[in-house]
């Protein structure tokens, strides 16, 4: 888990194969006073290396690229204990490989058609140390693909088991997309509260954000899928 940048310039690398995608990008993004683009990957090979240079708060991460695909790179990444968030760039929402995306640890995605003031918010969501979780499209997404027969099996059990009731009850919430504040206030019991639960969710059961929490709740069947 990763707190809040250390300076107040969100660092962004932006990982995509078509030269347009990036330079429209690095435009929109460098247009805000809180974000700087510090460089550019025309695939995931170049990603995971320059995640290792540079260690940007926040990696763009198209999924479909040549030498090694947004799904690899972004595995990679995570994998290396880089403190670096990905935020999975797609063109259409339903995608499979979103899916895989984020059980591979991204943590969160955004329409490529996203706006110019939500690609921005997603960039400081993420950076935060917060998910991408929209509750209507991110839940769509996870309940449609953790039913592919192609997909991973569900994770065991037996983590499910080192939860309290409560925490429990907070990561079911959680995969319903509610905030903090939205299951403090479900719960009746103080945000700070919410908070510890969700640190110790994460860290019982080994997981990067609030984006794994749900994949996993759906998958473990604390979530009926549909």
């Amino acid at each position: 888990m990763t707190a809040t940048p250390t300076t107040s310039t969100i660092r962004v690398l932006i990982v995509d194969d078509q030269m347009m995608v990036r330079e429209g990008f690095s435009v929109l993004l460098n247009a805000m006073p809180d974000i700087e683009v510090i460089g550019e990957a025309v695939n995931g090979r170049e990603a995971v290396t320059k995640v290792a240079e540079l260690a940007p708060d926040v990696v763009l991460m198209d999924i479909r690229m040549p030498e090694l695909n947004g799904i690899e790179a972004t595995r990679e990444i995570v994998a290396s204990s880089s403190s670096s968030k990905v935020l999975v760039l797609t063109t259409f929402d339903l995608d499979e490989y979103v899916y895989q995306a984020l059980r591979a640890g991204a943590s969160g995605f955004l329409l490529k058609d996203a706006s110019a003031r939500q690609l921005a918010d997603g960039v400081r969501v993420v950076a935060a140390g917060d998910a991408l979780l929209a509750p209507t499209v991110t839940r769509r997404l996870i309940t449609e693909f953790s039913k592919l027969t192609q997909a991973p099996k569900a994770p065991s059990l037996s983590h499910v088991g080192d939860l309290t009731e409560r925490e429990t009850e907070v990561l079911v919430l959680i995969a319903q997309g509610l905030s903090n504040a939205e299951i403090a206030s479900h719960l009746l019991v103080a945000e700070s509260t919410i908070k510890t639960h969700v640190s110790r969710i994460l860290v019982k059961l080994g997981l990067r954000d609030r984006t794994q929490a749900a994949v996993f709740a759906y998958e473990a069947r604390l979530v009926t899928p549909g």
